[in-house]
């Protein structure tokens, strides 16, 4: 090793880092901004984050390690508790914490979530997201009733969506890191399974094609991957609890379940840089989500 490639290695940082907030508020979009490409999906719809999702950023001289999480909520399904439970408790098990907060609408219960950070040992950043659509004013107003509510390590304004401050966000992250090694290859940017992120872009290409059709008590289960040199070749299936949802999703003669499927594997093939196969079935089970352990993947 040279000598300035050995002063490199000395100075690294590196840690991981949790991003979490109630659905909605921006956190796939901002995942995606912070490694510059797509893991995580993004929908209109709440908690289409199910999975641990996770980004890796590298550069020379740091490599952060982004997990997504599911969108905190008050929902007493069965599914909504494992979601939330699934959030929190990543909290003590990273370097620092991300939470996200929408600048437009404040929610009372989000006040909650502030109530759990003071247990928290680990530094917590609070982001302030979509401040592109609020006044200087209504902000400033909003971070000094905040800092009156919870001490956080920093409060950051941001907008992921127009990429504002998001440069600033990764320096204080950074800044905050200890030195370390690098846990994955420079070129990683996806440490989750492909698997899950796979079948994370075709339940979201249902999300966006099924439009307020489908509800979020969607899974998708990659059955089986096959890849070779030229192709790689992806056979799922898609849950829902009725029959009338599958006759949904699979659309007049077929028409929507194929679209699913066209759109699904562009977002694999743009990220994989290969040609890609998907082969797509509707089953019907019903009441899963009241077993969301046995559908939804994670990773640690």
């Amino acid at each position: 090793m040279n000598q300035k490639n050995k002063q490199t290695e000395e100075i690294r940082k590196s840690g991981f880092v949790s991003i979490l907030g109630r659905p909605n508020v921006g956190k796939s979009t901002l995942l995606n901004a912070m490694i510059e490409y797509k893991i995580s999906i993004v929908s209109h719809k709440p908690q289409t984050t199910r999975s641990r999702i996770v980004g890796v950023l590298s550069k020379e001289d740091y490599q952060v390690i982004f997990i997504d999480t599911p969108g905190i909520n008050t929902g007493t399904k069965p599914l909504n508790i494992h979601l939330t439970k699934s959030a929190y408790s990543v909290l003590n098990e990273v370097d620092l914490n991300l939470i996200l907060i929408d600048a437009v609408r404040v929610l009372d219960f989000e006040k909650k979530i502030f109530q759990q950070i003071k247990k928290v040992k680990k530094p917590v950043f609070l982001i302030i997201n979509k401040i592109d659509l609020i006044k200087k004013e209504k902000l400033l107003k909003l971070i000094d009733e905040i800092s009156k509510t919870c001490q956080f390590t920093e409060i950051i304004p941001i907008s992921a969506l127009k990429n504002q401050n998001v440069d600033h966000l990764i320096k204080v992250i950074v800044d905050n890191l200890e030195p370390g090694p690098f846990y994955y290859p420079e070129d990683m940017i996806a440490a989750s399974p492909e698997e899950v992120i796979f079948s994370e872009f075709i339940r979201e290409k249902v999300f966006i094609l099924c439009h307020q059709e489908i509800p979020y008590s969607t899974a998708v289960l990659v059955d089986k991957m096959e890849e070779d040199e030229k192709i790689i070749r992806i056979f799922a299936t898609i849950l829902v609890e009725k029959g009338s949802q599958k006759k949904i999703v699979i659309g007049k003669k077929g028409e929507k379940i194929k679209r699913i499927g066209t759109d699904a594997r562009k977002e694999v093939e743009r990220f994989t840089g290969k040609k890609t196969y998907i082969s797509l079935w509707v089953k019907i089970k019903k009441n899963w989500t009241k077993d969301p352990s046995r559908y939804i993947i994670e990773q640690g």
